[in-house]
């Protein structure tokens, strides 16, 4: 063995039993990085952010890609915010650091990321799927996508088998019933129920708030405005203090574990973004995107997804279908999605039961006479829609 491997394997020995002496831990230290350019808050607030970070966890090396700055952390000096996103993804690529936080990066579509709030009510943890990129151009698509990432980064951090909440916007019933077909398919998928009265795996602002599901899903521009109001409700907007920023990017066969925060992340978050990127590499989350993939596949997923596109582009011209004569309508069924409304009530009218659409206070309703209420209920069923009778408010 030549000298300088032998120099080489010692200075990694010494290293490893420093670090144990230091740590209680045996072995290398986990590195995360993170870019300090771009900050509307400066470069001394994510210095202070990933010092506060490798203070409390001293398994973790943290290492600053930006401008010289005084400070003990290991450097990486960069000139730019442009060469540091470069430098960071040759170090990713390279494994010279094991995840990285940033700022303003651009993901590949098919990427979106999972964010991480501590919730108002009654603090607890709850992953927002997803904050920042674009899973899918269509809607539904996406916020099941967004449900499988959520999943994957929960497991990677430790929650083994997460409950499961859809919120309450545009497309949640397609979404769960996109879902739950999984789970027919051999997809296990823990769906929680709603703190509300009425239940339901659909959530509403009260279960944001107490954070009633691990894992929230809702499409992405909601996440956005979520994490934002999370984190900096008490501070205005200008300075986000809680949380832990809007987390890494996933999606099918994407391996670099960057994680994002906001212009506006103060150094309490900062430092909690580094934290979190340090759990999901030592909870192998690439492991974790490559072997839930596999198991969401073998359960239909591609072909799911296709059906929903497919969906999505049915032709303009439908079956134009007359409404029955009007009757008083006091019965109600919910559990439609507001973007399938008008065609659920198309599906009671060609079976000859007038019906109109409605907004009740959990969302939107089909309106019937009370009498039909039973066979109307049949019927959308039968349709492929899963339907319920409201409860009270």
């Amino acid at each position: 063995m030549a000298t300088n491997d032998i120099k080489t394997m010692l200075g990694k020995v010494f290293n490893d039993v420093a670090n144990a002496l230091e740590t209680g831990e045996f072995g290398e230290k986990t590195r995360v990085g993170v870019t300090t350019f771009g900050s509307e808050l400066g470069v001394d607030n994510l210095v202070k952010g990933a010092e506060l970070a490798a203070e409390r966890d001293r398994t973790i090396e943290v290492v600053l890609i930006g401008p010289k700055v005084e400070s003990k952390l290991t450097q990486v000096v960069v000139e730019s915010e442009d060469e540091g996103y470069k430098k960071m993804e040759e170090m990713l690529d390279s494994k010279e650091i094991g995840a990285c936080v940033t700022m303003h990066y651009s993901f590949p579509i098919g990427v979106s990321t999972v964010g991480r709030v501590t919730t108002p009510g009654l603090g607890r943890e709850m992953f927002l799927a997803t904050t920042t990129g674009t899973s899918s151009p269509n809607r539904v698509e996406a916020m099941v996508r967004n449900g499988i990432y959520g999943i994957i980064v929960s497991k990677a951090m430790g929650i083994e088998n997460p409950t499961v909440g859809i919120l309450n916007v545009d497309g949640a019933r397609q979404v769960e019933r996109a879902l739950k077909a999984l789970v027919s398919n051999g997809y296990p998928i823990n769906f929680t129920e709603s703190a509300r009265a009425d239940g339901g795996a659909v959530m509403r602002g009260n279960d944001l708030l107490i954070g009633t599901p691990d894992v929230m899903i809702t499409d992405t521009l909601t996440g956005n405005i979520l994490m934002k109001v999370f984190s900096s409700f008490t501070t205005g907007g200008n300075f986000e203090s809680s949380g832990y920023g809007y987390g890494p990017g996933i999606g099918e066969g994407y391996n670099r574990n960057i994680l994002i925060l906001s212009r506006a992340s103060g150094y309490p978050v900062v430092a909690n973004a580094i934290n979190y990127g340090a759990a999901l590499v030592k909870g192998k989350i690439n492991d974790r995107i490559k072997n839930e993939f596999e198991k969401v596949n073998s359960a239909g997923f591609k072909e799911l997804l296709s059906s929903l596109n497919k969906d999505s582009k049915k032709e303009e011209k439908e079956e134009e279908v007359k409404a029955p004569e009007k009757e008083v309508v006091t019965g109600t069924i919910e559990g439609i999605d507001i973007m399938e409304l008008e065609d659920a009530v198309r599906v009671l009218w060609k079976e000859g039961i007038y019906a109109e659409s409605g907004m009740g206070c959990t969302g939107p309703i089909v309106m019937v006479n009370e009498s039909k209420v039973k066979s109307a209920m049949d019927v959308l069923n039968k349709a492929g829609y899963s339907v319920g009778q409201p409860e009270d408010c």
